[in-house]
């Protein structure tokens, strides 16, 4: 198979219209990527296209993961095996509503590092990921017999910087590992984005992101293409047919008929990649954070993006719009029936064993002695809570006790009774406490709701989590600190038979029989804030406050026979059960 780029696509010399359509492997369990790239297929795409994060394949430095939801090798093979073309975009930044857009927080470690630029602590952590990453990725090219047909050196870097030099660099490590394939960038449909993030004198592809009015859009890469005297087909790398969703606003939701009408115009003047094709959902704690002028918004579990497919791989009405039009465009489209997923309601869970964290913090965590408070990143953490522990000493009382400096979500305990619980906004403020013993004991749970995944902060010092100042008393700072590590990834060391303690965090946990393990969602309508982790699989992030009050739970997740759930219920809100749904459940939210 032969793959060029000149004033059009050509595939084995022949013109050709990309029809690609996104699929985070990451994102789906590896037992539903077969049905949802038929259904790619049936919709009439010709190509999927997906991201690699890098956090996720390098999880601590130099220890790489390729297993499971990280198993990209297993998941470009079975494209191929399907006939699909595939466009890879491996860089190092891939933004896509991810934990600090795909970037590892152990990157911030380094105090003085400078990611995407030519620092060279950064270039170095690059260079060393891409030694293990691009040997698996540089077979499946078609220049070697697979059916890679572009990659991505970096991602709408035009809306981040200008560094030219920098791109360079990253082709450079790219070529020098095998990768022969044509190389692209994708940056807003504007004039600024494209001359800022694109690499066109390298003859680099450039292509463009949006989800209307493909002629300004379009026009614009027309523009930037004769500025460089060159003729190249017109792509969208994004073609955004739905959105993201953020904790505490509503559900976004895109007419399919609109949809269908800008999908028909920009087919009918380029290539086009469906961002998303189907979103799946942010297991564990990897969702990403949108930065707000006033605020930033941790992203909910669910990335069902109001894409074709939904969060569980079911056909959605946009998906049928959207095949309609691809075949009016492109009658060569091979489009058929999609297959349907089954999803089922099991019967309810009780909740018998509970334990307070408090009661076996030292199960889950050794505590790190220092003077002042460390940062996540510190204590090689990246992800998940962090609890810091220290003495007030006297009955007295203290009328400004407050963070300096600290994100994303603090709960304050004295002798392990909540006092306060603050979140984003609310951080800094002055809490009074009545000490009623000689020697008392202060916890500070801190949640990293997640890093920004975008925009101007993600530069700054708040995605480092935790506390980054100190925790103040009236004028001076407090010293002497226990950090506990809380990751949430060693919950067999529980002991259940400790202290429940009612008010404060607390785990439950619960046991059921399966003889046919099926997907389900588990229904959090009733519950606070917290995680839920079946058979040691972290589904992600609930809160009360919405829109979702659900999580997707895969049927491969489950087991016949005994299986296990445990809930991480933060808000101190006692739970007795767990109950399952075949759909999942809302919560209205008021306003945006």
């Amino acid at each position: 198979m032969k793959f060029k780029i000149g004033d059009e696509f050509y595939l084995n010399n022949h013109p050709i219209k990309i029809i690609s359509g996104a699929v985070h492997y990451f994102r789906i369990v590896p037992e539903e990527w077969e049905q949802t790239l038929y259904n790619l297929k049936a919709m009439g795409c010709n190509t999927v296209e997906t991201y690699v994060p890098w956090n996720l394949h390098e999880p601590q430095a130099g220890t790489f993961d390729f297993t499971g939801l990280a198993d990209v090798e297993s998941f470009l093979k079975l494209a191929q095996s399907m006939g699909l073309l595939i466009i890879l975009r491996p860089s190092p930044y891939i933004c896509a509503e991810w934990e600090f857009g795909g970037l590892p927080a152990w990157l911030l470690k380094n105090r003085n590092i400078q990611i995407r630029s030519q620092d060279p602590d950064f270039l170095a952590a690059v260079s060393a990921y891409y030694d293990k990453l691009l040997p698996k990725l540089v077979p499946f090219q078609t220049t070697h017999g697979g059916n890679v047909i572009m990659m991505q050196i970096e991602n709408e870097y035009g809306s981040f910087s200008n560094d030219h030099e920098y791109l360079r660099k990253l082709k450079k490590m790219m070529i020098d590992r095998g990768v022969d394939v044509p190389l692209c960038t994708s940056d807003g449909g504007w004039e600024a984005a494209l001359d800022s993030g694109s690499l066109m004198v390298d003859d680099v592809l450039a292509t463009a992101n949006f989800g209307s009015d493909p002629d300004e859009n379009f026009g614009a890469l027309k523009k930037h293409f004769s500025e460089h005297q060159v003729k190249r087909p017109l792509m969208c790398m994004e073609f955004w047919d739905g959105w993201f969703n953020n904790w505490g606003k509503k559900i976004i939701r895109r007419s399919a008929v609109e949809t269908a009408n800008e999908v028909k115009k920009t087919l009918e003047m380029g290539s086009i990649n469906f961002y998303m094709f189907r979103g799946g959902t942010n297991f564990g704690f990897m969702n990403g954070k949108s930065d707000f002028e006033t605020e930033d918004l941790a992203q909910i579990t669910s990335y069902d993006y109001d894409a074709p497919l939904t969060e569980w791989g079911a056909p959605t009405e946009k998906f049928f719009a959207i095949q309609k039009v691809i075949k009016e465009v492109y009658p060569q489209a091979q489009i058929k029936a999609p297959i349907y997923p089954s999803t089922g309601q099991l019967d309810s869970v009780d909740l018998k064993e509970k334990v307070s964290l408090f009661s076996v913090l030292s199960e889950l965590s050794q505590p790190v002695i220092n003077d002042y408070p460390l940062t996540m990143e510190q204590l090689d953490q990246s992800t998940g809570y962090l609890l810091y522990r220290t003495t007030l000493k006297r009955q007295r009382e203290i009328d400004d006790l407050r963070a300096v400096d600290a994100g994303d979500r603090l709960q304050f305990f004295l002798n392990e009774q909540a006092i306060a619980t603050q979140d984003q906004q609310e951080i800094g403020t002055a809490i009074n406490v009545k000490l009623e013993k000689e020697i008392n004991t202060l916890d500070i749970l801190v949640e990293n709701t997640a890093r920004n995944n975008y925009g101007p902060k993600l530069i700054s010092t708040r995605q480092r989590k935790g506390i980054r100042g100190g925790i103040r008393e009236d004028i001076h700072y407090l010293s002497g600190y226990e950090h506990f590590a809380l990751p949430l990834t060693n919950l067999e060391k529980l002991d259940f038979t400790k202290d429940e303690k009612k008010g404060t965090p607390t785990f439950y946990r619960g046991f059921f029989d399966l003889t046919a393990p099926k997907s389900t969602f588990v229904d959090c309508r009733s519950w606070g804030k917290g995680v839920v982790i079946v058979n040691g699989h972290n589904l992600g992030r609930y809160w009360q406050i919405g829109p979702t009050a659900s999580l997707y739970l895969p049927a491969s997740f489950l087991k016949c026979g005994q299986n296990e759930i445990i809930v991480f219920e933060t808000e101190g809100i006692q739970l007795e059960k767990v109950e399952f749904s075949s759909q999942p459940c809302y919560i209205d939210v008021e306003s945006n």
